[in-house]
């Protein structure tokens, strides 16, 4: 995976959560100023985010 869950600099929910919103807002600025392709780009790379934060089983 391109991210890695059980790296110590995911272990802090605020950088796991601040990983997943800050390209999730980017999204929505691109969308908001008419760029499609580069918001579904970045809206791709946020739920990717969320997928291998939180969703994905972490071996601790």
């Amino acid at each position: 995976m391109a991210i890695d869950p059980n790296h110590p600099f995911f272990r802090p929910l605020w950088v796991r959560i601040l990983t997943v919103a800050a390209p999730a807002a980017w999204a929505g600025f691109e969308l908001y100023n008419g760029a499609t392709m580069w918001a579904a780009a970045f809206a791709a790379a946020a739920a990717y985010a969320f997928y291998a934060l939180f969703l994905r089983a972490r071996s601790d």
